[in-house]
């Protein structure tokens, strides 16, 4: 079987966090996001986040978490901003458009939306025969690994109040984002600026499960309600509150993202040494290099990975580490990639 660099959740689940699930299997608990354990995570979350009156929700998975927040967060008629390369418009199958929204996007820089893309979106939707922009999405980290600064989200945040706009995040890779060296966020920013965002396990060692965490008041009035319409309220939500406790404990959460991180930087490197050349800067755990076709074609013989882009001569192929990627499996991938 080739080792696969397609995604960061092809491994089952760290091993506390499989640990900790076999010490409860037999306990008897409350369903629907009710126990001890899913009240536990979500005060560890609030702390974390520096956010002690915020709502803390588990739901199973970062499409699920996307449509749910966006499609309870608007009207009728309102729509999303959001950049080209979102996951929302890209990967999530028109689920959003699917509850009604229009996703409105823009091409942004390196994966981000930037405040000039915002208030092209809001200007060219002047009247009542179109959508009306309501929420700004982003995802920090981004489609492509990049990260937003504080500055960054200031301004867009600022932009979102000035237009009476929402905004969220969405933290399938918040982690990564947050353990880049790029990165001068705090979790506690997060907080201040944005209504929402949600906190991801999936692709940072759990087995599954996201928390969708709600700062903004005028957001949490019967999402429960909505969550069950939507088929994200989960009978045995105590998974759920068991491995956020355990990523949450200890500093895990933040120790896996700097592991991948850092194995992504390692594999950079050493495809920079080889005369490559980038497609996005790499700033968490996605490698976006720019090979010849026929180089990626082979490679591909030898490795699972995504084609991103594809140039006239070259494709940018995307790579991915995880929480489990082991140092010589790379030195191994760059050794394959100098032979060719």
């Amino acid at each position: 079987m080739k080792y696969s660099f397609k995604n960061d959740y092809s491994e089952m689940a760290q091993p506390s966090i499989l640990s900790a699930l076999t010490a409860v299997g037999t306990k008897q608990f409350e369903g629907y996001g009710l126990c001890s354990h899913c009240e536990e995570a979500a005060e560890l979350i609030r702390e974390k986040l520096k956010a002690p009156d915020a709502d803390v929700h588990f739901i199973s998975g970062g499409t699920l978490s996307n449509l749910t927040v966006i499609s309870s967060a608007l009207r009728p008629h309102e729509a999303v901003i959001a950049a080209e390369t979102g996951h929302i418009f890209v990967h999530e199958t028109g689920a959003i458009e699917a509850t009604g929204h229009k996703v409105c996007t823009r091409v942004g820089y390196d994966g981000k939306l930037a405040v000039s893309d915002i208030k092209s979106a809001v200007e060219e939707h002047c009247d009542e025969h179109m959508v009306k922009p309501k929420l700004v999405y982003i995802s920090h980290s981004t489609e492509g690994g990049t990260v937003y600064t504080k500055t960054e989200l200031t301004a867009i945040f600022e932009i979102c109040r000035q237009n009476g706009l929402l905004l969220y995040i969405d933290g399938a890779r918040l982690a990564a984002a947050m353990e880049a060296a790029d990165c001068d966020l705090e979790y506690s920013d997060i907080a201040k600026l944005s209504d929402a965002v949600f906190v991801g396990g999936t692709k940072n060692g759990a087995l599954f499960g996201e928390a969708v965490v709600i700062f903004n008041d005028k957001l949490k009035q019967d999402f429960r309600f909505l969550m069950k319409q939507r088929g994200a309220l989960l009978a045995k939500s105590a998974a759920m509150g068991v491995q956020f406790k355990t990523l949450f404990t200890d500093g895990l959460y933040e120790s896996l993202a700097r592991h991948s991180n850092q194995m992504a930087a390692y594999m950079a490197n050493g495809i920079k040494k080889l005369g490559y050349d980038f497609l996005f800067p790499t700033q968490t755990n996605f490698v976006v290099p720019l090979l010849p076709s026929a180089v990626s074609a082979k490679l591909a013989e030898l490795y699972d990975f995504h084609d991103w882009k594809r140039f006239d001569k070259d494709v940018a192929v995307r790579l991915v580490t995880s929480w489990a990627t082991q140092q010589e499996v790379i030195d191994e991938f760059l050794s394959d990639l100098k032979k060719l």
